[in-house]
């Protein structure tokens, strides 16, 4: 080819920004657009990462050094599907790799979960994050809350229920969050798990902060902990389950303080029923009991717990992109070794996919390197086959955006937004504080 390959990445999260930093170490002189939907990258680092787990968001450097080099593009402000579409992108580009990761929450099928009071975890952690396309407002009005799920995301939502806002005053948290979060009364936050603790999802970190709270007093009821023949096996084997347990029991046998705000870990309690008539007054769980290999079955045991508010932590789940083969069980892109399949299982040329909408909403952030190897790898090796752009011109696809009046937010653009936000956190002697409003965000931007 006697120019740079041209290719689109849509997604401008760390799965694409993975992708298109392996394409550009590789030997192939390429030039890479990052289109995002919202006016700032970064994805779930931004948008999905807790606002107290600094070290988390340090991958953020990481992150701007792959949109700093000069082979690299971001367009920010421009939704797939309404801004711009398949058959617009492979105008401009020889390839194209969606990686729009997975920002909705799954459903749990239990009566009563949709009762005013019962929310999903991913869209209060948009909120408290700052996302744009959210309500500033949150209902924080319960003083006992239950939380379903042990993954990370479920301790995130715990924590960030369960501190003070003051707390949580020294982190990037707009106004509005602070402002909800000190309004909030609340006093219990109890988190359900339906196994056991040898089966927990979250990590030895996430678990350990739980306790670094001055005003949080974490208790663990020692009914839930118990171990089968696979718990055991996974104990013997696995150090993160090793540490986890090790804590965890630790925490069941002592004494519980006197902190103002109390944060229960339930293991073996399975959700059945939110209860309630037009609002949550209630949880209804069954108690499990191991069944030797790591599962559980039901004991016909149920305990009515005394929550305001129920919070459903049991995955993420990714959207369906117009034009583009979908798994609605799975909730991802039908792919071979990131190549998009379409309905008859073969590959569509020039189309591939990469992250949590390839392959399901699981692992930490750094795992979906190994996706976007795999992605780059097999493109890589189509280069010579791609279906080469009509109209490859950088320039092209800036007019075609200018032309529809799409307000774009490019490299530049987020770097005033960026020094605008550093600005406004050092006013108060804050790292940073968050600007939420989509046209704020974009007319800072564009100057």
């Amino acid at each position: 080819m006697s120019r740079p390959l041209r290719v689109a990445i849509v997604g401008a999260g760390p799965a694409g920004v993975y992708a298109a930093d392996i394409l550009t170490k590789s030997d192939v002189d390429a030039q890479i657009d990052l289109f995002e939907k919202l006016p700032a990258p970064y994805g779930l680092v931004r948008y999905g990462v807790a606002p107290d787990h600094p070290r988390i968001k340090g991958i953020v450097g990481a992150l701007q050094k792959v949109l700093d080099r000069p082979s690299v593009r971001f367009f920010g402000n421009v939704e797939y599907g309404v801004d711009i579409k398949l058959d617009d992108l492979r105008q401009f580009y020889d390839a194209v790799i969606f990686s729009t990761g997975a920002s909705a929450d799954r459903a749990l099928d239990i009566p009563g979960i949709d009762l005013p009071g019962s929310h999903g975890a991913a869209d209060f952690v948009s909120w408290y994050d700052g996302h744009p396309d959210v309500p500033r407002t949150w209902p924080l009005e319960a003083s006992s809350v239950a939380v379903l799920g042990v993954g990370n995301v479920a301790l995130d939502v715990a924590r960030i229920l369960a501190k003070t806002a003051d707390e949580l005053l020294v982190t990037e948290i707009p106004q509005n969050v602070y402002e909800g979060l000190k309004s909030s009364p609340v006093t219990d936050v109890h988190v359900f798990g339906r196994r056991g603790p040898a089966q927990a999802k979250f990590t030895p970190l996430e678990l350990r902060e739980l306790d670094h709270s001055p005003n949080v007093e974490v208790i663990v009821h020692a009914e839930g902990i118990e171990f089968d023949e696979a718990s055991m096996v996974a104990i013997r084997t696995n150090k993160q389950v090793e540490m986890i347990v090790k804590t965890l029991q630790e925490w069941a046998i002592r004494d519980v303080g006197t902190r103002p705000r109390r944060l229960h870990l339930h293991f073996l309690e399975a959700p059945v029923e939110v209860l309630g008539s037009d609002h949550v007054t209630g949880l209804r769980t069954e108690t499990q009991e191991l069944t030797g290999d790591g599962n559980v079955r039901g004991t016909g045991v149920f305990t009515d717990w005394d929550v305001q508010a129920v919070y459903r932590a049991v995955g993420y789940l990714s959207t369906h992109l117009t034009d583009i083969p979908f798994d609605h069980v799975s909730g991802t892109i039908p792919h071979l070794a990131g190549r998009v399949l379409d309905l008859d299982e073969v590959p569509v040329p020039g189309v591939y996919t990469t992250g949590w909408i390839k392959r399901g909403p699981i692992g930490l952030i750094g795992h979906t390197k190994g996706d976007a190897l795999e992605t780059i790898t097999s493109l890589l090796e189509d280069a010579a086959a791609l279906p080469l752009a009509t109209s490859p011109s950088p320039d092209a696809v800036v007019e075609f955006l200018t032309q529809r009046g799409v307000p774009f937010v490019t490299n530049e653009g987020w770097s005033r937004l960026d020094a605008h936000e550093i600005a406004l956190g050092a006013a108060h002697g804050r790292e940073r504080v968050k600007v939420v409003s989509r046209e704020e965000m974009t007319a800072v931007s564009n100057g």
